[in-house]
């Protein structure tokens, strides 16, 4: 396999990529932006409103191509450009199935104050703005995959090491709890054609790992980076990009109550091309 190439520097933490309308888009934590990115680097700069600019904060696309993103509330920008409340529930990773369906993950717990853990959910948004908590007990819920049929949602539960999976009920809950893989430390997440998922190992490395834990690929990046979040992307779907940054716990991104503050730009979005192709949601 060839070695990953730098598609973008000079970043915060980039987090929460996904493929969409021929372009990669991720939210630059600390730089307060989402970012969309052509094929050949060059990026567009969209920021994001105040009330957003937490600590931990996501995006995804209703079926109808309105953006969703994830904060102090879930926000839904519109075709004129607004931004109005989509639903009254803060959260950190979001993934939206071809239903309208919004599938939202946190835990109550100030991370960045030091607070003690929680267990955290996933809680169910539905296209009308209802909200319902459809899974419990999530240890520190993170990114999360949906089926192309529909059927399964995949959650990484980064303080378990685990990726964990769920039948999709025909009314938006889950059932039939199940372990995915484990020995990881997972973050975020994306799914190929053959049904396997990359995921990162929790320390500088990212693997494809087959459902029951069996590790198919591994690609090692510079021993000082931690790779936070992946996705697939590319006109075949068959380009890996690995969001990745210098992890040094003594810098501080946050304040106590969470919100983002200045930090270092040692954020950058990598590529690499796969014979797999992505699927499904993101």
């Amino acid at each position: 396999m060839t070695e990953p190439k730098v598609l973008l520097s000079g970043l915060g933490i980039p987090e929460s990529p996904r493929w969409h309308d021929g372009r990669l888009w991720f939210c630059n934590w600390i730089g307060q932006q989402i970012v969309a990115v052509d094929p050949d680097g060059t990026p567009e700069f969209i920021a994001v409103p105040e009330q957003q600019q937490l600590m931990g904060w996501s995006i995804d696309w209703l079926p109808d191509g309105r953006l969703l993103t994830t904060g102090d509330t879930l926000r839904r920008r519109e075709a004129d450009g607004s931004v109005v409340v989509h639903a009254d529930q803060h959260g950190n990773e979001i993934v939206v199935d071809k239903r309208g369906n919004a599938y939202v993950n946190g835990a109550d717990f100030n991370f960045s104050g030091g607070e003690e853990p929680k267990p955290g959910y996933i809680k169910l948004v539905t296209p009308d703005g209802r909200v319902r908590e459809v899974a419990g007990d999530i240890q520190f819920p993170n990114g999360m995959v949906i089926t192309p049929d529909d059927r399964t949602l995949v959650i990484s539960e980064s303080f378990a090491g685990r990726l964990t999976a769920f039948d999709i009920e025909p009314d938006g809950g889950l059932s039939n709890r199940r372990v995915f893989a484990e020995d990881l430390g997972p973050d975020g997440i994306c799914l190929d054609a053959e049904g396997a998922i990359w995921v990162s190992t929790g320390g500088s490395a990212v693997v494809r790992v087959a459902e029951g834990g069996k590790v198919l690929q591994r690609v090692e990046l510079a021993e000082n980076r931690a790779p936070f979040a992946l996705a697939l992307g590319g006109p075949d779907r068959r380009m890996l990009f690995i969001l990745t940054a210098e992890w040094r716990p003594a810098d501080s991104i946050a304040d106590n109550l969470g919100r983002l503050t200045d930090g270092p730009r040692t954020g950058e979005v990598l590529s690499l091309p796969v014979s797999v192709p992505g699927v499904g949601r993101p």
